[in-house]
């Protein structure tokens, strides 16, 4: 029998990307979801069950009704400077809902979760690129409230059979190559999703928030990472705990730093579109520079990212962008974009049998 998982927000952004490549590889996979973000046509394989982790009565009937050998908890509230604005929500929703999994996961005898964490938990680190010995001290509450969580659920651990993998992302943007899912939440504020919306006239312009960072050109340095990257490293990460390996927390990135303006210039670069910059204040809860040293990850996992460049994130990201929208009118400029892109990809080795755009 196929083994049966399921996966706590995975209609979101990146859940949604674990459970197609979860599907593809044979897993049987039931998603829960309550939709506040995601987006129920993002979920290609398996069961989506409309619920809220705030709601146990439902969560426990969905576990009643089917036997589950791990559990991917995505669901969260992921916004730094909001989670400034309302701590409690993201207290809420971060930690409250995860202990409420973690009681019915007890319940019902399921002893391998993997943890959707952040490099969040870091704060505002010393060194650069972080490893997964660098101090936690988070400086907002986004950070404090998934810290809290893994802390939740290293403790069950102790006391219980649970076994865990923690993974603590970096920057995630991209899209499937083949242009079936991708960022779908309207009000996402990632910097490469904001740029594309730019490049392609659905915004004036892009904001850079803090020029005075101290950094080579003032703006903020992050570490991405392409979103199919990252799903695979949770079905490397499923298979190790499946193999009765021990908990552990991993960080997951490329420890490749690049500043807002870099980024900025890529996406005006690859589409050919010289949209306008607004320099506006630091956001409260912003760090200057974050990346990841990826050496912990390799070695645990045996994880080899296919997807290690910019380019290629903010190709598919242009891709995707362009492909979601069916009301968008094919005016000129997104023409002449769709067309550097299908020039572009053929120069790429990663995609050469993946098209980005047909």
């Amino acid at each position: 029998m196929k083994k049966k998982i399921l996966v706590t927000g995975g209609a979101g952004y990146i859940g949604s990307h674990v459970v197609r490549q979860l599907g593809e590889v044979g897993y049987d996979v039931v998603v829960y979801d309550n939709c506040s973000t995601g987006n129920a046509s993002a979920v290609l394989y398996g069961e989506l069950i409309t619920g809220d982790l705030a709601n146990i009565e439902r969560l426990y009937q969905t576990f009643a009704r089917n036997k589950f050998s791990a559990v991917l908890h995505f669901a969260a509230s992921l916004i730094a400077p909001e989670s400034v604005v309302n701590p409690l929500d993201y207290y809420t929703n971060n930690t409250r809902n995860t202990l409420n999994l973690l009681r019915v996961c007890e319940t019902f005898g399921v002893n391998q979760l993997i943890f959707s964490s952040t490099a969040a938990v870091y704060g505002e680190p010393l060194q650069n690129p972080v490893t997964e010995e660098t101090p936690t001290l988070p400086i907002n509450p986004y950070g404090r409230s998934k810290l809290m969580s893994e802390w939740l659920i290293q403790d069950q651990s102790r006391a219980s059979n649970l076994r865990y993998v923690i993974l603590r992302y970096f920057n995630v943007a991209g899209a499937d190559p083949f242009g079936r899912i991708g960022q779908m939440n309207p009000k996402v504020t990632h910097l490469i999703r904001a740029a594309c919306d730019a490049a392609l006239g659905r915004k004036p312009g892009v904001r850079i928030f803090g020029t005075d960072f101290p950094t080579p050109d003032g703006t903020g340095i992050r570490d991405y990472i392409h979103v199919e990257d990252l799903a695979s490293a949770h079905i490397a990460a499923l298979q190790y705990l499946e193999a009765g390996n021990s908990s552990q927390v991993l960080n997951c990135g490329y420890g490749l730093g690049y500043s807002v303006r870099e980024v900025i210039e890529r996406v005006k670069a690859i589409s050919g579109v010289d949209f306008a910059v607004f320099e506006c204040e630091r956001r409260r809860g912003d760090p200057a520079c974050v990346t990841a040293s990826g050496e912990k990850i390799r070695q645990v996992l045996n994880w080899l990212p296919q997807y290690k460049n910019l380019d290629i994130i903010v190709r598919s990201a242009l891709s995707w962008e362009i492909r979601r929208d069916n009301s968008m009118v094919r005016h000129p400029l997104v023409d002449s974009i769709a067309r550097r892109l299908r020039q572009s990809v053929a120069e790429v080795e990663v995609f050469k049998n993946k098209p980005l755009l047909k």
